[in-house]
């Protein structure tokens, strides 16, 4: 009798404890439920916090707001994707604006004036000319990068000789640079160095910088080259001592098409693509571009690449 006694209880305690288990994960359910709901109308992801000692809902829980978490993330990039994506479109708009503007000026010249004299003529239409190149330049950059973007260009990457290719791109400057009197102050080592890189591809992003160097740094009056390496990089940095890139661009100089106010100017106008496209191919030859500034002290371009034995 009292064996019989105990079992009844055993399982009055047992029922007692599923019925209150069952209890909780209803609880647990009706405010899952109820908090997604509101999530859903307000379209304003929280975090879902309700105490339970039940494992199942406690793994639910978790789940649900590893999601929401993830989701946030999604949301708040899309915001930023979006935002760059309206400043880009602005951005061409007035690239591209720019110069077809001048050409109809140009032609509407040209057609209002037939008195014009043939030399003025002819200077018309090679100022037209050269806008049209302006356009197509503008235009092969913009598809140069969508196709580094999206992975169809592929670079063959082989040994080059970093010495070679820092002294003739440094030297293809030289009556520019001596012009407007801007000291060089190279440092490229007698002992070879070699990278894996592309040679095209690295031709262009140290022409890009050195160009950004002289366009945007020349009231410095000084631009550096230095090339150097470790046991597993080689680093190449162009430093010029002009008025530099605050910090507030400095995150943002990569973007597409981000150009910093000046940039607007004559003096300085750019399209904003080739540092994003420099940034992109020194990404697809497995290495990075990266940028310290101090206004007016020094701003330095440092593009590392994997080090690459000798001959």
């Amino acid at each position: 009798m009292i064996i019989l006694i105990l079992i009844v209880v055993a399982l009055s305690a047992g029922l007692v404890f599923a019925l209150s288990r069952m209890a909780g994960q209803r609880a647990g359910m009706n405010y899952i439920t109820s908090k997604l709901e509101e999530i859903n109308r307000s379209g304003t992801p929280v975090q879902l916090l309700h105490p339970s000692d039940d494992p199942d809902i406690q793994a639910l829980l978790n789940a649900v707001n590893i999601f929401l978490t993830r989701k946030d993330k999604e949301a708040a990039g899309f915001k930023l994707t979006e935002a760059a994506m309206r400043r880009m479109l602005a951005n061409v708009s007035h690239d591209l604006k720019t110069p077809l503007t001048v050409v109809l000026g140009y032609l509407e010249t040209l057609h209002r004036r037939p008195e014009l004299a043939p030399d003025k003529r002819e200077e018309l239409l090679k100022k037209v000319y050269d806008k049209g190149l302006e356009v197509i330049s503008l235009m092969n950059r913009f598809f140069d990068l969508a196709l580094l973007e999206a992975g169809d260009r592929k670079l063959e990457l082989t040994r080059v000789y970093m010495n070679e290719a820092c002294s003739a791109n440094l030297l293809a400057f030289y009556e520019l640079l001596e012009s407007q009197q801007i000291r060089v102050e190279a440092e490229i080592p007698e002992q070879p160095l070699y990278a894996f890189a592309n040679a095209d591809g690295l031709d262009r992003i140290l022409n890009n910088l050195l160009s950004n160097a002289v366009k945007y740094g020349s009231a410095g009056r000084m631009l550096g080259l230095k090339l150097y390496a470790d046991h597993e990089w080689v680093f190449c940095e162009v430093m010029d001592r002009g008025k530099g890139i605050s910090e507030e661009h400095a995150d943002h100089v990569f973007e597409r098409l981000y150009t910093l106010e000046d940039s607007r100017n004559k003096k300085y106008q750019g399209s904003g693509l080739g540092l994003s496209i420099s940034k992109r191919l020194a990404e697809e030859m497995g290495g990075e571009l990266q940028l310290r500034s101090k206004p007016y002290e020094e701003t330095v371009f440092v593009l590392r690449l994997p080090k690459a034995a000798g001959p």
